[in-house]
């Protein structure tokens, strides 16, 4: 690759109907992928065939350019049909979008990552979780380190829940340098370089298609360039604000997506069941339509307050608390729901013939991603003490 814009592309179809087409496709093998713990590729490949793994590539390298509110929409849209393909495709979006908008990357690096999107449909994700520190988000210096070595750099260590493994191009590898004073930051890896390997250990209760895995480095050579994004321990950056804020509102709407999914089957199954001794439909029951209610209220004020959300990032308002917030929320609200749903409809709802049980086990990751609960609270409260 020459590192030289791409020139113009033809505008990618990213219609609601071209949306439905996609979701019914990989509802349809959502059953499968959940059992067998495999990375939908057939899934990515109906994303890159679509146009849709380039959205938020910059224009002059052939991309769109989304931003977050159109991330949001496509993210919860295919959410609705897998899920885990849905994670995947959020951060292929949260990590190329925040290279083009960031001031450090180098502009021939920034050209190397977008035309290998553009060209090949490369994934990308950022690799931060360890097995010792857990969750950067919480604070510490990572384990995985960058030593010179000559003209070259080799990286060591191993990062666990790496969304993708097996189907990325490159990892974006939160790391320390074994410099007297160490840089922290971000490394960018092609993941087919010598010296890289995926232990299979992902073995969730929901989930179960992302190829978290964990990927081990060991003295992996890479050359300088490729050392992005490194500053001193006790430095701010204000696009690391932004990125996590936009994670956040991404990963809610995802499984705000679930539950929408959960809600539309149940919609369907209440109309299709007819107990004998009733003789006729649980939907014209009024305890279903209560039930309805109370999940559309707490859907309805899921959209709400992700559109707040959005509003805030579009006014340029990064540094508040109410992204984590809108994330723990908006969660808690689709675990609700996809639970109201399972305990009304008895063992139909916790049969694996049904999707509502899996929508189920899905819906309850939501409480793993950054931010987590108690630290999004915790920031809301010191921001308002601090006030």
């Amino acid at each position: 690759m020459d590192g030289s814009p791409i020139g113009a592309h033809a505008p990618v179809d990213i219609s609601a109907e071209t949306l439905d087409r996609l979701v019914a496709r990989f509802a349809d093998r959502a059953a499968d992928y959940d059992r067998s713990g495999d990375i939908a590729l057939d899934n990515l490949a109906d994303l890159r065939a679509a146009g849709l793994l380039t959205l938020t590539v910059p224009p002059v390298f052939g991309g769109q350019g989304i931003g977050l509110r159109r991330i949001v929409e496509i993210v919860n849209r295919i959410a609705q049909g897998d899920p885990s393909t849905a994670l995947i495709l959020a951060m292929q979006y949260l990590q190329s979008g925040a290279i083009a908008r960031s001031p450090v990357w180098s502009d021939a690096v920034k050209a190397e990552v977008f035309s290998s999107i553009v060209r090949d449909g490369a994934l990308i994700n950022a690799l931060r979780v360890e097995p010792e520190l857990g969750t950067p988000a919480r604070g510490g210096l990572p384990a995985t380190s960058v030593r010179r070595d000559g003209a070259i750099w080799r990286l060591n260590g191993r990062k666990i829940f790496s969304t993708g493994s097996t189907a990325l191009h490159w990892g974006v590898v939160w790391s320390r340098t074994d410099e007297d004073t160490p840089r922290v930051g971000q490394v960018l890896l092609p993941l087919g370089l010598p010296g890289i390997r995926i232990e299979k250990s992902w073995h969730q209760m929901g989930m179960r298609a992302t190829g978290s895995h964990t990927i081990v480095f060991e003295d992996v050579a890479i050359p300088e360039r490729y050392l992005v994004n490194l500053i001193r321990p006790d430095g701010r950056q204000e696009e690391a604000v932004a990125l996590a804020n936009w994670h956040a509102i991404a990963v809610g709407a995802l499984y705000d997506g679930i539950a929408r999914a959960a809600r539309n089957w149940l919609v369907g199954f209440l109309h299709a069941r007819v107990p004998s001794n009733l003789g006729a439909a649980l939907s014209t029951l009024p305890r279903f339509h209560v039930l309805l209610g109370e999940i559309d209220a707490l859907l309805l004020a899921n959209t709400a307050l992700i559109d707040h959300a959005l509003r805030r990032e579009e006014a340029g308002e990064h540094a508040n608390a109410d992204a984590g917030l809108v994330k723990q929320i908006v969660t808690e609200n689709a675990i609700t729901a996809v639970g109201k749903a399972v305990a009304a409809i008895g063992n139909p709802g916790l049969s694996q013939d049904n999707p509502l049980e899996r929508h189920y086990r899905d819906v309850h990751c939501g409480r793993i991603h950054t931010p987590q609960g108690d630290s999004a609270l915790a920031f809301a409260g010191k921001a308002a003490l601090a006030g």
